[in-house]
């Protein structure tokens, strides 16, 4: 029989995150071995016995100073093939970030779809399911696999956030873009059960070709009201910054932004505009490109371990 208790792994760059998950549960994380090799190559082992054991790895798939995104999607690869060949029972994979999930789709001739190609190279590895958070797309995340997988969304995280709101605002659930909207019906949702009272919906159009943004229609009305931004992650900011700059325009009174991903690649630029309240973000993604400083004073970080962590008690009984 396998025993139910999981062997907890996690990868370099993602100890932090998978030991406050593992405190939550009650377990410690398992040793493994990382070696470098001087022309760049690299090999990583379990060093417990995995044979007949279940297995969960933690890597969030985002880059970082030390590793690309490619480097440590490699390595994740290599780790749930050396555990399958040293006999695990099943590999399951909690990505709190998974790399390339905005590549879902063919948005010009001959694109590839870049998402379906990471899944083959998963199950190729011998992972069994795969956890992730609030994925980009979540109908092209579960068409891309044929592994079990689950999807865990920080609507309710968010809506928390803002249940203290006073009885008598009016407030607005916001998506940046079409895309988003039900993403953010669901933030909406949540945020109207904890506030027991109507919260209100809209939405920005957007169209993206070549890397160029376009369309400035904001649809829904949030004049007099908190208008709500959320996205799943901060890329540069622009996104953000152009819905908040269209609610101002409609006549918002009050504007915060949330995504739960926030990769900052284009710097402070959001965080430097005195346009939003405050800017959450979940806490997959270290903001490591920003000056600490000014994370503590702009930037509000909220703890997603309790939600994986609660999943895999649900999935293990722990």
């Amino acid at each position: 029989m396998i025993p139910s208790t999981p062997l907890l792994f996690a990868l370099h760059g993602s100890e932090d995150y998978a030991s406050r998950v593992a405190n939550r549960l009650g377990l410690p994380l398992a040793a493994l071995e990382e070696r470098d090799f001087e022309d760049g190559e690299h090999k990583s082992r379990p060093l417990e016995p995995v044979l007949g054991r279940q297995v969960v790895v933690f890597h969030s798939l985002h880059g970082e100073v030390e590793r690309s995104v490619n480097d440590k999607l490699c390595r994740l690869l290599f780790f749930c093939g050396a555990l399958r060949d040293a006999g695990a029972a099943r590999v399951h994979v909690v990505a709190p970030y998974l790399c390339y999930a905005r590549k879902e789709r063919r948005t010009q001739y001959q694109d590839p779809i870049i998402s379906r190609y990471v899944a083959a190279l998963l199950e190729a590895s011998g992972v069994a399911r795969l956890s992730v958070i609030d994925v980009h797309n979540p109908a092209a995340f579960d068409n891309a696999f044929r592994i079990p997988t689950r999807h865990l969304e920080g609507a309710e995280l968010f809506a928390e956030r803002f249940a203290d709101l006073p009885a008598d605002t009016r407030v607005v659930a916001v998506s940046p873009d079409a895309g988003g909207a039900k993403r953010a019906e669901r933030f909406r949702q949540a945020l109207e059960r904890r506030l027991g009272r109507p919260v209100g919906s809209a939405f920005m159009e957007k169209y993206r070709a070549n890397d160029v943004v376009t369309g400035g229609l904001l649809v829904g009305e949030v004049k007099g009201a908190v208008a709500v931004v959320l996205d799943d992650l901060i890329s540069t900011g622009g996104t953000l910054l152009r819905a908040g700059q269209a609610c101002q325009a409609a006549g918002a009174t009050r504007l915060f932004a949330a995504a739960t991903h926030g990769l900052f690649t284009g710097g402070s630029a959001l965080l430097d505009s005195p346009l939003f309240e405050r800017i959450l973000i979940g806490d997959s993604v270290p903001p490591f490109r920003l000056d600490p400083a000014l994370c503590a004073r702009r930037l509000e970080i909220l703890d997603t371990t309790a939600l994986v962590a609660a999943s895999l008690t649900e999935e293990y009984g722990l």
